[in-house]
């Protein structure tokens, strides 16, 4: 698809916007109770999303359950400004960027814990399992100051379900033999809540490569449990996730290779107030990622099963102040991590620690809001590091507020970095500064409009630099820039009856050093999400429209120059249906590229063709 024809859909997607906003106003009608959903990423506070003062996405469990998709990645790439590349099918490697920023540079957090592997930096977003969410906040732009080291494009938490009174199950079946299961159900009281929950996908794939006819299975089972009640005044809770499964995959002379992994996350946590006006949180984590491979790595001497593993203790203590307009968050992330890995022969075992303090101040002027944060980490191997944002809002009518934000944030160099192949110790951590406009108008009590621009530059990009002396060919140095400018759009109606999202951006993420595209990231994006209830019933359709995106062509001149490879411009439809049988069983379905359209993500690797899953789903409350 080629960029005339992508800019064509993008305003016909704003002319459609704003035919979709008149027709909405004609039938909109004020309802006191459509409150806006509550977030805490983006201040580490409870606020309304439309009072945040970044911007947020929040997708939410009737979206997530009226998806059907078996990935959380799946739920993400129907945003603007949000790139998803899997590399394969079901259980492949998948990347995230977010505004244009590195796959490494977002940190993941289920419930709060980090789950970013030491090793590589990228999380298994492929095996998180939406039937345990209960909702995801996206915060996009520099979140360093609150979150520490990766938070250059973002923040990705994904909160699990842990509240209400219910029991639910359901059982899928779908193309590529694809298997689905879940049982759980939560219990919320006066003395408090229990939640447990598991959920088993078992496919047999397709071929991840182009050219191939080897399926790659993926078999995933999860689960989610948590607790919490008050002693004392003192809230106490535990919450635990994991998922372990095998998937298949193709190495790079196309040979069948199983791969087992074992991710978790557990927390412990207890808060209180200390005094009237002064709450204070301490939460206690641990985060695992076992990844193995089953057959021996032929590169390995002696002959060994390649391995990346990270265990990653945390203590996370925040407290938050209140003096009437004025609210001051102060705490402390220490964290102390273990890595290990194996591949190609080479690898580590390696322990880092680090500390990361923040302060935070909150101010309310009536029509007028200003935050401002800094935050100091120290690493056992860089050292110190300072990060700052600050951020004012003003309502200058009511229902209009225009927002200013200005940043910076940092991704300090994983183990693999530091000590892997082509492992450099002396590596300094990736810096970014971001400059953000933003303006959010409530057009009724039904509908929003949101515009934003954005400037983010980032230095001292570790890249591989090659340099053809055996046995490594190269070394990890501090040698790129990047620069992504854009634009984004956003129009949302929530009726009784109708829900409708949609959402354009416009972006130029450029690499620096040499003037070109970074890579796998679409200059230009849209997506339209429309969903109406007809009493028991309720169908759906996700609509996405990517333009180009450039990547490289690993195999033209191996091993050491590889040629940039432009990818063509593409249309993804998804459609889906829910049916009420009875007051607790449910028929869902879900038809994926539903126009069956061929499209390349990643360079050399296969993407789904049109697709239908089936599920019924059994609730009783």
């Amino acid at each position: 698809m080629h960029l005339p024809v992508i800019r064509l859909y993008l305003v016909a997607g704003a002319v459609a916007g704003a035919l979709l906003a008149s027709i909405a106003n004609a039938a909109d009608a004020d309802d006191p109770n459509s409150a806006e959903r509550i977030v805490v990423t983006a201040s580490r506070e409870p606020e309304k999303a439309g009072d945040a003062l970044v911007p947020v996405i929040v997708i939410d469990r009737d979206a997530i359950e009226q998806s059907l998709a078996t990935d959380v990645a799946e739920l993400l790439r129907f945003h603007a400004g949000i790139d998803v590349v899997p590399a394969g099918g079901p259980g492949q490697q998948t990347s995230v960027f977010i505004r244009g920023a590195n796959s490494n540079q977002t940190v993941v957090l289920i419930d709060g814990v980090r789950i970013n592997p030491g090793t590589v930096g990228t999380p298994a977003l492929q095996n998180i399992a939406p039937e345990l969410v209960d909702h995801i906040e996206v915060v996009k732009g520099p979140m360093s100051t609150l979150y520490g080291s990766d938070a250059i494009g973002g923040v990705i938490n994904v909160i699990t379900r842990h509240d209400g009174n219910d029991l639910e199950a359901m059982l899928g079946y779908g193309r590529y033999d694809t298997r689905a299961g879940y049982a759980g159900g939560q219990y919320s009281g006066p003395d408090g809540s229990v939640s447990l929950a598991v959920n088993y996908l078992d496919s047999s794939g397709f071929p991840p490569l182009t050219g191939s006819t080897l399926d790659s299975p993926f078999r995933d089972t999860s689960e989610n449990v948590g607790a919490h009640t008050t002693v004392g005044g003192v809230e106490l809770g535990a919450r635990a996730w994991h998922a372990s499964g095998t998937t298949d995959y193709l190495n790079d002379i196309v040979t069948p290779l199983d791969q087992n992994y074992d991710t978790s996350s557990y927390a412990v946590y207890a808060a209180g107030s200390v005094t009237a006006d002064w709450h204070s949180k301490l939460t206690l984590s641990r985060a695992t990622d076992d990844i193995r491979q089953v057959q021996p790595d032929p590169y390995a001497f002696p002959v060994a099963d390649d391995f990346a593993t990270t265990n990653r203790n945390t203590i996370d203590w925040q407290n938050d102040v209140r003096a009437g307009a004025q609210l001051f968050t102060f705490g402390g992330i220490v964290s102390a991590e273990h890595a290990r890995t194996l591949s190609y022969g080479d690898g580590y075992d390696v322990e880092t620690y680090s500390d990361t303090w923040f302060a935070q101040d909150k101010l309310d002027f009536g029509n007028q809001q200003l935050q401002a944060a800094v935050g100091w980490t120290h690493h056992s191997v860089f050292g110190d590091h300072y990060t700052w944002n600050a951020e004012y809002g003003i309502e200058p009518a009511k229902g209009t507020r225009l927002t200013v934000g200005w940043g910076t944030a940092f991704r300090a160099p994983n183990s693999t970095d530091l000590y892997g192949y082509g492992g450099n110790p002396e590596l300094k951590p990736e810096s970014s500064r971001n400059l953000e406009l933003g303006l959010r108008q409530q057009i009724s009590a039904h509908q929003w409009l949101t515009l934003a621009a954005f400037d983010n530059r980032i230095d001292d990009l570790i890249v591989f630099v090659d340099n053809f002396v055996p046995p490594v060919y190269g070394q990890s140095e501090n040698v790129d820039r990047a620069r992504i400018r854009g634009i984004e759009a956003g129009w949302e109606w929530d009726s009784p009856d109708w829900r409708a999202r949609i959402e354009g951006s416009l972006q130029n993420p450029e690499d620096l050093s040499d003037g070109t595209e970074l890579l796998r990231r679409a200059k230009e994006s849209a997506t339209l999400a429309l969903v109406r209830k007809a009493g028991s019933s309720e169908y759906s359709a996700d609509v996405l429209l990517s333009g180009p995106r450039m990547d490289t062509d690993f195999e033209s001149t191996p091993p050491y120059a590889d040629l940039p490879v432009r990818l063509g411009g593409y249309a993804l439809v998804n459609l889906a249906a829910r049916w009420a049988l009875s007051q607790s069983f449910s028929l869902q379905a879900r038809l994926e590229n539903a126009l069956d359209r061929r499209y390349t993500l990643a360079y050399g690797y296969n993407t789904m063709a049109r697709s239908l899953m089936v599920s019924v789903r059994y609730k009783y409350h």
